[in-house]
């Protein structure tokens, strides 16, 4: 048996070779009360996941400025970006309590605590949250606390000096080792052991992927009827035969996905329902069995995000399949002094859409399809908005579940209250598709081509400029519609070898000149001309 005293005992070991067992009990805790949180999440309270409800808080939260910024770096990756963000702060954190708790317990526990209150909130905080959706964040805070005392209370005792691994004054210093103690391998089966629940449970979480198969799978259930008004027909001259140039059609999985919901709603079709309410002197009420006996309609609409800067991805193009919005607020009925329909998705955003863009005769609908398909999931299964003419953060909701007639004065959407403009009128605008910005070309003729788009007017027309030189006219492919882009292509001649830039502004039917005044995309939409550069070589 040895006897340490403060007067003989060994100096401690570098503080850096002891504080990676404390950092690594802190991180098996984190593990194990996130991964029986998200497993607890999946059987009584799916989609109050810790980690995707402080997510969905942060971009509640965030300034317009910074997600303008992520959207612009990450495009529609954002959503990982943000979710890996998430997981590492928190193993940080999680790193941080450990040695915390070890040095100065209970310290590291209260930052657990802190931690799952948070969470806590990021849940509650929700407008559809119920008691239940508490229980994940409570269960994580408790198991992490549970474990990380567990764990730092066996951290090992080092038998030559008697220091614990984090000891680093003389009071630390235990009073006797007589070997009976935990060591090292003992801790790192523990900490493993620790680790390897959160592990199993958040494989076993991921079974919640079979439920969004399964709400995938219900889609078969309910096939798309025939279409009682068919799309106007695609001209044949409406493509144009240019490599690189955008599809005339955007196909469903290259469609940009631009939304709040960290996790997609997983919707039973067959308990889906659709309210009509607030001003109205009928409330309405159907299923999604009682839409798909309606007469629906296709039309081909061009849907564009405000975040999207200029010359940028976040617009497709599709053709889709629904029941005009019009008929159903005839339904309804709207009262006296009704100006907006705010419509309320299934995971809580709400955007405010102009009555009068829903009832003027354009092809607003309540679209079930997409390009002959049932809708995507991620794109709004069972049923979401299309509204040409207006940016999506005002009109475009998805998994919608409730159409309010209000006034503007007095409700407002999501992002309203973020700094955005109550009403998102998408711009007149023209993007640059080949060739692409950065690149190398050969001197001689070469094909300048990309999309112009001006929605409930029409593109008329397109210019191209080279460098400083004069605006030349370029060739427009067969319009859809006035709700869809239109390609264009211009054949530069005798392109000499150097650097140079190229421009492009369109003009709308009804004469306007797109501005080259920059704008940022916030408060309403971005201006300016898209502009490239390129190298061509001799």
């Amino acid at each position: 048996m040895v006897y340490v005293t403060p007067d003989t005992a060994v100096a401690p070991p570098h503080r850096a070779q002891t504080l990676w067992r404390p950092a690594a009990a802190g991180l098996a805790a984190a593990l194990a009360g996130l991964g029986v949180a998200e497993l607890t999440a999946v059987w009584i309270a799916p989609g109050a996941s810790p980690v995707l409800t402080v997510g969905v808080l942060v971009i509640d939260i965030v300034p317009a400025g910074v997600k303008d910024l992520v959207i612009s770096l990450f495009g529609t990756a954002d959503k990982i970006v943000l979710i890996v963000t998430i997981v590492l702060v928190l193993l940080l954190v999680a790193a941080l309590a450990g040695i915390l708790e070890s040095r100065r317990p209970p310290f590291g526990r209260l930052l657990v605590v802190l931690i799952g209150a948070i969470a806590l909130f990021a849940a509650l905080s929700r407008s559809s949250a119920s008691t239940l959706d508490a229980v994940p964040a409570v269960v994580a805070m408790g198991v992490a606390a549970i474990a990380l005392t567990f764990l730092t209370t066996r951290l090992p005792v080092d038998r030559r000096t008697g220091y614990t691994a984090t000891a680093s004054t003389p009071e630390q210093v235990p009073a006797r080792v007589d070997g009976s103690g935990p060591g090292r391998r003992r801790f790192l089966v523990y900490t493993a052991i620790t680790a390897g629940i959160g592990l199993l449970a958040l494989t076993g979480a991921q079974f919640s992927a079979a439920a969004t198969r399964a709400a995938d799978a219900a889609r078969a259930l309910f096939p798309l009827p025939t279409p009682s008004v068919r799309a106007a027909a695609i001209p044949a001259g409406a493509s144009l035969n240019v490599a690189g140039i955008t599809p005339l059609i955007t196909p469903n999985a290259d469609f940009y996905r631009i939304d709040t919901a960290l996790s997609v709603p997983r919707i039973d079709p067959t308990t889906w329902r659709l309210k009509v309410t607030g001003m109205v002197e009928n409330e309405v009420e159907i299923d999604f069995a009682e839409l798909l006996a309606l007469p629906l309609e296709e039309s081909t609409t061009t849907l564009a995000c405000v975040s999207n800067y200029v010359g940028g991805d976040l617009i497709g193009n599709a053709t889709w399949l629904g029941y005009p919005i019009r008929a159903l607020l005839a339904r309804a009925k709207p009262t006296d002094g009704a100006d907006m329909v705010l419509s309320t998705s299934q995971d809580g955003f709400t955007a405010g859409t102009p009555i009068e863009a829903l009832t003027d005769g354009r092809n607003a609908i309540l679209a079930v399809g997409m390009n002959g398909e049932p809708l995507p999931l991620e794109h709004g299964y069972p049923v979401r908005m299309v509204v040409p003419g207006l940016y999506g953060y005002v009109s475009a909701t998805k998994w919608v579940v409730e159409l309010k007639l209000t006034r503007f004065d007095q409700e407002q959407g999501y992002w309203t209250p973020r700094g955005w403009s109550a009403q998102g009128p998408v711009k007149l605008s023209s993007r640059i598709d080949v060739p692409r910005q950065g690149t190398s070309v050969s001197a001689g003729s070469i094909v300048v081509a990309g999309v112009a788009w001006s929605q409930q007017v029409g593109i008329s027309a397109v210019a191209v400029q080279i460098d400083d030189g004069p605006w030349q006219d370029a060739a427009l492919a067969d319009a859809i519609s006035v709700d869809t882009w239109r390609q264009w292509a211009y054949t530069w001649n005798n392109a000499g070898a150097g650097d140079h830039t190229i421009r492009v502004r369109a003009t709308d039917a009804a004469g306007l000149v797109q501005t080259s005044a920059t704008a940022d995309v916030a408060p309403d939409g971005a201006t300016g001309l898209h502009e490239i550069s390129v190298s061509v070589s001799a």
